[in-house]
């Protein structure tokens, strides 16, 4: 056992072995969803169609009111509590039992369904089944857990210590069933395609690296499903989604996890301004499915996802916010300089971060930023009508980037020439090979389209009101527990 288990549970652990009592039975009791019991008791007033029947509710006690002759024992299971309770004179063989329970235990209580004195409804138990002892005492008076670092890494108590924490990941949940089923009715087929590539590709991060022992060859953990996503396209799969679980080897903050679901979805004979159609439609409906209605609150603001979202051009957004063209390197530099961003040598990426710390902290959005500069857009088409820029968009809220897309570039020779001077362009630490095979694929025919990427966890938090992206991960990334004792977690940014 740790240091969690007490030392007072454990002995009742062992006083109910030597009673012949299981502590942790191989079978488990169904019981009635609390929430539909409570239902089912109306009120004294109007009493409801289970009230006087006998029911069973079963999920983890939190904590015992004891009042002599009657206990008072709430119980909590995944649809809400409903409080038991537990009167010696309908349990006086079994009373005696009573003092080898804690709060904290998963118990299943079968009884009369009624009210309490005050209406409130309560199962009163004639049988009380020990499923499992709690060695470990749950967080005090049952506010949850006060220590942010604690509830991240002991999920599984925070997840019921605190219900408001179970209620986002259930509207996590929704928010990805809505936006399944709408694409679902737009003629969108799900797929599922590699984790580990061959080949670091699709986007611009560091990759995981792992090896492959029995082919003898190193992998790299998937940081986007792009270019796998457009061979289906290329294979006549014409409208495709995956929601696909990324990895990039960068820093952490309240928007950076290095494991992060992405929505990617590619559709034929569309572009970039289908996509915004698109985009429109899922995060107006996700927004309404969690709050019930457009709006939601984030960081204390109010944001309207009601369609359409404005639009703005990159390039005004430039000369508007950092004071010249984006294409004048000398006033760039120097803009660049006076805010301490380090240059690379790479002059589009060093004018894209000036951009970034100049811009999109103005971006209150809903916005589509669109018509960025060409040399950004390795993936991207160019504007037929203007080819300095692609036909590529950001979708911002609350000055944070939730999508990213492109009208796809389906020229082969054009891609692999865009493919090799990105791989010349890039840190040297940072793996770099052109994707021949999917040159291969665009050399059989792409038909024109659209594509489009979504990054979950940063929609979840906008529409959930949370501040940081480890609220709306189960699991957030973390430093070893001993490590992080002797130092703070990190907050680095990553692009």
């Amino acid at each position: 056992m740790t240091d969690l288990a007490h030392p007072d549970r454990l002995a009742k652990l062992e006083r109910l072995r030597e009673q012949g009592v299981d502590p942790y039975p191989a079978r488990g009791i169904n019981g009635t969803p609390a929430m539909d019991l409570t239902a089912g008791a109306g009120t004294p007033d109007e009493p409801g169609e289970l009230l006087g029947q006998e029911v069973t509710v079963t999920g983890r006690m939190l904590g015992m009111r004891d009042f002599g002759k009657l206990i008072f024992a709430p119980v909590l299971d995944q649809t809400g509590r409903l409080q038991t309770g537990w009167q010696r004179d309908r349990l006086e063989e079994w009373w005696p039992q009573r003092k080898n329970f804690d709060g904290g235990d998963i118990v299943s209580v079968t009884g009369e369904l009624g009210h309490t004195q005050k209406g409130e409804p309560t199962v009163w138990a004639t049988k009380v089944t020990l499923l499992s002892k709690a060695v470990a005492p749950p967080p005090e008076k049952w506010h949850g857990l006060t220590d942010t670092e604690q509830r991240y890494r002991r999920r599984y108590v925070d997840l019921w210590a605190g219900p408001e924490v179970a209620d986002v990941f259930k509207n996590r949940s929704k928010i990805l069933a809505v936006i399944r089923r709408y694409l679902e009715d737009e003629g969108y087929l799900e797929v599922e395609t590699p984790t580990l590539h061959p080949i670091m590709g699709g986007a611009n991060a560091k990759p995981f690296i792992t090896h492959h022992n029995a082919l003898d060859m190193d992998l790299y953990l998937r940081i986007a499903p792009e270019l796998y996503l457009k061979r289906l396209i290329v294979g006549g799969l014409e409208r495709v989604f995956e929601f696909a679980r990324n990895f990039r080897n960068e820093g952490l903050s309240t928007r950076h996890n290095p494991e992060f679901t992405m929505l990617e979805l590619y559709e034929a004979q569309a572009d970039y301004r289908r996509m915004m159609e698109l985009t429109e439609g899922m995060m107006s409906r996700a927004c309404e499915a969690v709050n019930g209605e457009m709006r939601t609150t984030f960081r204390g603001q109010e944001y309207d996802f009601t369609p359409p979202y404005p639009r703005a051009s990159y390039l005004e957004l430039f000369r508007e916010n950092v004071g010249c063209e984006y294409d004048d390197e000398t006033a760039v530099k120097a803009k660049a300089k006076e805010l301490e961003i380090h240059d690379s040598g790479e002059y589009f990426k060093l004018m894209n971060d000036v951009f970034e710390a100049c811009v999109e902290s103005t971006l209150t959005g809903p916005v589509f930023v669109i018509d960025y500069p060409v040399e950004i857009c390795p993936l991207a088409k160019a504007k037929p009508e203007d080819p300095r820029v692609a036909e590529r968009f950001e979708v911002f809220i609350a000055g944070m980037e939730l999508g990213n897309a492109f009208s796809e570039l389906n020229d082969p020779a054009e891609q692999e020439r865009r493919f090799i001077d990105q791989v010349a362009s890039k840190d040297p630490e940072t793996p770099g090979e052109v994707d021949i095979d999917y040159i291969n694929a665009l050399e059989y025919g792409m038909p024109p389209a659209g594509g489009f990427g979504l990054g979950i966890d940063r929609l979840v938090m906008v529409l959930t009101g949370q501040d940081s992206i480890r609220d709306v991960l189960l699991f957030p990334a973390m430093r070893p527990q001993a490590q992080a004792s002797a130092e703070p977690e990190p907050e680095t940014t990553a692009t």
